[in-house]
């Protein structure tokens, strides 16, 4: 069957890349775990906070990183070299808690055992 993982976190974006953002998820389209995103309704400020939550499959973990890593390498929108940034959580079944931090392009994979708490 299987472990599973919780995976939950946000990417922030300038709301003009929004189009390029959904193209990264709708490539990565799988018809079930790509439920698990959420998209603002309609913008209410300059940030757009791209949402993602579910227990996945922990051999699903890989592509879900690789759509967070494409959207963390989004080019910057502005003279200020503004990239992506975030966080996700994630969560097994053992105990294990890891995040992602998103900055500077990039995505970082940090032990996070004083955040485990939020996967029991």
């Amino acid at each position: 069957m299987g472990m599973y993982a919780s995976a939950r976190g946000w990417v922030e974006i300038d709301f003009s890349q929004r189009s390029s953002a959904e193209e990264v998820i709708q490539r990565h389209q799988d018809g079930h775990y790509s439920g698990g995103w959420a998209f603002p309704a309609k913008p209410f400020n300059g940030t757009l906070y791209l949402f993602y939550g579910g227990d996945i499959r922990e051999g699903e973990l890989p592509w879900l990183r690789a759509q967070v890593t494409e959207l963390a390498t989004l080019p910057p929108t502005d003279a200020d070299g503004d990239r992506a940034r975030g966080l996700f959580l994630i969560t097994d079944e053992r105990g294990n808690a890891v995040m992602w931090q998103i900055r500077d392009g990039a995505v970082e994979e940090l032990p996070a055992p004083s955040l485990m708490w939020l996967g029991e």
